[in-house]
């Protein structure tokens, strides 16, 4: 049975004396009409239940009166995401390359922690025989939750440094590929600007001034029906870069919905945003040998593809 939050939402409740000294999953269940003790056991598990202000991971903890808890719920699935071999593009003894599932967030939320790419990663590259040792991990590039593709990690304390500069001088190249909407995109373009995040909205944009340099190249693979498939040069790595730029220039990326895509494109619908890390190109950061990472086009991406009329 998959058991899913109905929607991202917070819940804030105080412990009252009536119910001092009941476990937590108990007291959840009895404390809101929303919470099952089965959906309890499962938001406390992933990490969602933040007791007086830090995050709490057992069932069994014992509530005094006057504990705050915060109750976290992203709206996406309960199922613990796990790492296995099929995922991975590359692994060597200091860096491991994967396709990054849609639908998986890279890094800890208040909502959860077990299930991220990164406990994830963690839990794959645990030594069973060694149980009590952390793995070596470091993360030098972030994909949004609903963006797919490859990403590359250093997992040796050799490769974190050097690894870590060849992102921040640019020494790497990202390819993207994006289904957009086609308002006449020229076959080739770029754009430049500065990005800052609007506080009010909690969303990137534009700006005259006092925002980050943010640089995108793409071109036009293929057109069909009012729509584009473009394969992107991303040479800054902004936050949500590519889904600004493109939306600002009136060609939202397909199921974008913070940035103003269409999530039913010729009534199809479709779930998230079509945004697919297809290449990355660095030197390797220890042996300096070229890697060349690919991660094929995930399924939901090719269907779209073909049911808006395009090919591959």
């Amino acid at each position: 049975m998959v058991v899913t939050a109905k929607k991202s939402q917070v819940l804030r409740l105080k412990v009252s004396e009536v119910v001092a000294d009941m476990r937590l999953d108990q007291w959840l269940a009895s404390a809101h009409e929303s919470l099952s003790r089965t959906l309890a056991k499962k938001i406390i598990d992933l990490g969602g239940v933040h007791l007086n202000g830090r995050r709490i991971r057992k069932c069994s903890q014992l509530l005094r009166c006057g504990d705050s808890l915060e109750i976290y719920q992203d709206g996406q699935p309960l199922e613990v995401y796990r790492l296995d071999d099929q995922a991975l593009i590359f692994r060597d003894r200091y860096v491991l390359a994967l396709n990054k599932p849609a639908g998986i967030d890279c890094q800890p939320t208040p909502a959860r922690y077990k299930g991220t790419l990164y406990e994830a990663l963690l839990t794959y590259l645990k030594d069973p025989f060694r149980p009590l040792d952390k793995p070596e991990l470091a993360m030098v590039q972030r994909l949004d939750r609903e963006t797919s593709g490859v990403m590359i990690f250093s997992i040796h304390r050799r490769s974190h440094k050097p690894l870590t500069e060849i992102w921040q001088t640019r020494k790497v190249t990202k390819v993207y590929h994006a289904l957009v909407a086609d308002p006449g995109l020229a076959d080739t373009g770029e754009f430049i600007s500065e990005l800052a995040r609007n506080r009010r909205t909690n969303r990137m944009k534009s700006v005259a001034k006092g925002g980050k340099y943010a640089h995108t190249r793409y071109r036009v693979v293929q057109r069909f029906s009012g729509y584009a498939l473009v394969e992107v040069d991303l040479l800054t790595g902004r936050t949500h870069q590519i889904r600004v730029h493109f939306s600002e220039a009136g060609a939202p990326l397909l199921g974008d919905r913070l940035y103003g895509g269409n999530r039913q494109p010729d009534g199809i619908p479709i779930s998230r945003t079509m945004l697919h890390s297809s290449r990355l190109m660095c030197d390797h950061p220890v042996t300096h040998s070229p890697l060349v990472l690919e991660a094929p086009w995930p399924e939901d991406f090719c269907l779209l593809l073909n049911q808006l009329g395009g090919h591959l």
